[in-house]
């Protein structure tokens, strides 16, 4: 039987999930290939921990589906699905990913600060008039 891995990375309100499978290195996001996916910059940040994994990843398929959030919350929440999946693939990668990029085994949870009551903005201020 293959072994086959399933994994859920996010950014934002991007939510990425990952299905590891053996295979000939193929990376399809959203039924597109990583080769034609978006701008070049993200491709380079998604494919980060391919770069690490080395020949590792010519052996292995992913098919990711993502959702929610803009592009640079999206290219995060894949690059830490797929850095998971390769960690519960082989441990020993664990090590290797914490000390290039903490983010790409723990997810970052920060989001965006919601408006005040009668603000425009979180952090405005009403202008003060004195005439």
């Amino acid at each position: 039987m293959k072994k086959i891995i399933h994994t859920q990375g996010t950014r934002k309100q991007a939510v990425a999930r990952a299905t590891l499978t053996p295979g000939t290195g193929r990376v399809i996001i959203n039924g597109v290939d990583l080769h034609n996916y978006s701008s070049d910059v993200l491709r380079l940040r998604i494919a980060e921990p391919l770069v690490l994994v080395g020949e590792t990843a010519n052996t292995l398929n992913f098919d990711i589906k993502v959702n929610g959030g803009g592009i640079n919350g999206q290219a995060d929440a894949i690059r830490l699905a797929m850095a998971r999946a390769l960690v519960e693939h082989d441990n020993k990668l664990k090590k290797d990913f914490y000390e290039y990029d903490r983010l790409l085994l723990v997810a970052d949870v920060r989001q965006n600060e919601t408006s005040k009551p009668n603000k425009s903005k979180p952090r405005d201020k009403r202008q003060k008039s004195y005439r």
